[in-house]
């Protein structure tokens, strides 16, 4: 606790020395490109940019949304938000476990109601400092993903609650445009940054997640410096309380975070990845301390069809089967509470996924995941065994404000007598599901 506050404070100290000294620096003239063109139509797409925001040089203002415009607020605070209502058939009867987010089978229900306070720097500029902040409330099932421990958390790790509230992004952003090509500090609780699947639902390609990103790290609590290196670099260095957790849990472990994004010069490939965390890796007090290296590979085939690769490895030591320990009661549609068997020495799990992507006009895509996911010793999922997750999407906006996913998915556990699915009944499961979303 006390290493991750003072890591913090150091990060913190630097970046104001550097602001502080920025004009007796070297400053280079602004030769380099702030952006390259965005690569990917959004509309219809959830992004036009490749992954490994923040994005230094690339406008990240929020529109003018409803709400914003009901209260008659103007300039660069925005408060906006969404509701997304979702619904599944399903060949499990009591749980969709381990699938994500649609957990509850042959039902609709409340995935995400959601309301977004935020200031956006304005990192296209390079005379002057600037400032931001974010602060995202979500209220639905899909808290189960984003719980922190120390941030309400005993909805789920104490009553497995099916609905609950998460404060999952409170942080401050400050730019230093002349550090570098730029410079954004983030401080405070922040999503994971590497995914290609975003924990927001406006923000994915499909409706359900893919197994591998139902198991890894969602956000973490510490200090996020990225760095603009040229038109075609950035770099990420950071320290972290570890995966899912305040750093006042008595769960709590310093981590490093160090990655890095490139962009070709064409704008048809970007790689991401590095270090996500890492550190001691030990799991504490019933939680995961997820250690993990990931790499992300987005490529443009052309202007209507481009797909995302992602591969990761992650691993921690003498965890317990299941991982992060919910104590219960157990419900109909999550039954896995309680603390697992320990798996003494390191356990590990490999993921992998692909997105390929279409573009049929500009308010329709079709997308097509696989993923794989193997577990060998049972710590992310509860059952040892490797996994392949099959789905296909359809996405339609009705127009900026209201858009519709349907989908069908099938998945699969491979390891002979292992039966993950309906609550450890079945080794397969086959889900139609849709959800809609309404920005406001």
């Amino acid at each position: 606790m006390k290493k991750l506050l003072l890591a913090i404070i150091a990060m913190t100290a630097l970046a104001f020395h550097g602001y502080a000294q920025q004009n007796t620096l070297k400053v280079k003239k602004d030769t380099v490109a702030r952006s390259l063109p965005s690569p990917i139509d959004s509309p219809p797409f959830p992004s036009s940019e490749w992954d490994g925001a923040p994005l230094i040089g690339v406008n990240s203002e929020a529109p003018n949304y409803p709400l914003q415009k009901l209260l008659g607020l103007k300039g660069r605070f925005k408060i906006y938000g969404w509701l997304d209502f979702g619904g599944n058939i399903s060949s499990s009867k009591h749980s969709n476990a381990p699938e994500s987010y649609d957990i509850v089978p042959n039902g609709v229900g409340l995935d995400q109601a959601i309301i977004k306070m935020e200031r956006q720097p304005n990192t296209v500029q390079t005379k002057h400092f600037d400032y931001g902040f974010l602060f995202t409330n979500i209220f639905g099932t899909d808290y189960r993903y984003t719980t922190g421990k120390g941030y309400f958390s005993d909805q789920l790790l104490k009553h497995n609650s099916k609905y609950g509230y998460d404060p999952a992004e409170i942080y401050g952003l400050l730019y230093f445009p002349k550090v570098e090509d730029g410079l954004i500090l983030k401080i405070g609780r922040f999503i994971s940054p590497a995914d290609i699947e975003a924990q927001w639902a406006p923000d994915n390609y499909l409706y359900s997640h893919s197994l591998m990103f139902t198991v890894d790290p969602y956000t973490f609590t510490g200090v996020q410096a990225t760095f603009k290196l040229g038109a075609h670099w950035q770099l990420m260095a950071g320290a972290h309380a570890g995966n899912d957790m305040a750093p006042w849990s008595n769960s709590a472990s310093l981590n490093g975070l160090l990655m890095a994004r490139w962009v070709s010069a064409d704008n048809n490939n970007s790689l991401f990845g590095g270090i996500n965390s890492l550190g001691s890796g030990k799991y504490k007090n019933n939680h995961d301390n997820l250690q993990m290296l990931v790499a992300t590979w987005g490529h443009r085939f052309n202007g209507t069809v481009h797909m995302m690769t992602e591969v990761y490895y992650m691993w921690q030591k003498d965890a317990l089967v299941g991982g992060t320990v919910i104590d219960g009661p157990p419900q109909d549609f999550f039954t896995g509470v309680g603390a697992g068997s320990l798996i003494p020495g390191t356990s590990k799990a490999v993921g992998a996924v692909n997105y390929f992507q279409v573009k049929f006009s500009a308010k329709d895509y079709l997308s097509v995941r696989n993923g794989y996911l193997s577990d060998p010793q049972g710590n992310r999922t509860g059952y040892a065994t490797q996994y392949s997750d099959h789905t296909i999407g359809f996405v339609h906006h009705f127009n900026s404000l209201i858009m519709i996913r349907p989908e069908v998915r099938y998945e699969h556990a491979y390891k002979d007598g292992i039966t993950p699915y309906d609550n450890g009944v079945k080794k397969d499961q086959y889900t139609a599901a849709m959800d809609i979303i309404a920005r406001f």
